[in-house]
């Protein structure tokens, strides 16, 4: 007899850059478990979602949220401000611990070296067990360590880009597929590809890909 499989956990990580849009609080699963990352819990609270952590130093989250957060019996994990980590990372450092899939949000915007922190982090071989994904606004940005199916239809307009250094990818259902074959880092080899199929593939071998859908 066959064990019951364990059900998938999704742990929503919302963090301090732009407040996440109101299509994007629509598309997230039903009670969600909730990390937020410093102002992140403003915007949490914004848009209506009940946060189970908060992580950070607290250096930006308001006194009023961080009090309503308190109150409400959300558990806050203090880190100083001199610290190694960004706050987005800490969160996922505790987000990869309880989840199977992470979603993102709250992490476009602000300060460009913010951005491009967040986006190698989300990259990080700590949490290569865990399917993450960033919700930035206008993109979506899909991080593969193995393998991954887009959820994506024909005619979308997909990127790939190797992520702390040179990554080997094979893709099926994309219109300049990879067969086995390396994406450095340094190069636009995979920029503005289109997808041919629906649910199209990429596995990974060595590296990182990070798979970026912009919408229209």
């Amino acid at each position: 007899m066959t064990p019951p499989t364990e059900p998938s956990v999704t742990v929503v990580v919302v963090a301090g850059g732009d407040p996440p849009t109101p299509e994007e609080i629509a598309r997230l699963p039903a009670n969600p478990v909730v990390v937020a990352a410093d102002a992140g819990l403003d915007h949490a609270q914004a848009a209506g979602l009940m946060v189970a952590v908060a992580v950070g130093d607290m250096d930006s989250v308001s006194p009023e949220a961080l009090a309503a957060a308190e109150q409400s019996g959300t558990r806050i994990e203090r880190h100083p401000p001199d610290k190694d980590q960004t706050d987005l990372e800490l969160a996922l450092e505790l987000a990869a611990r309880l989840a199977d899939r992470v979603i993102v949000i709250g992490a476009s915007g602000g300060r460009l070296d913010h951005l491009i922190g967040n986006l190698n982090v989300l990259a990080s071989p700590a949490w290569a067990g865990v399917d993450i994904e960033a919700w930035l606004g206008n993109a979506q940005a899909v991080v593969v360590h193995s393998h991954r199916a887009l959820a994506v239809e024909p005619g979308t307009t997909v990127s790939l880009f190797a992520l702390g250094g040179p990554a080997r990818a094979t893709t099926s259902g994309l219109a300049w597929p990879l067969n086995d074959e390396v994406l450095d880092p340094l190069t636009s080899r995979g920029v503005s590809n289109q997808v041919q199929s629906s649910s199209p593939q990429i596995a990974v071998s060595e590296g990182v890909v990070l798979a970026v859908i912009p919408h229209p």
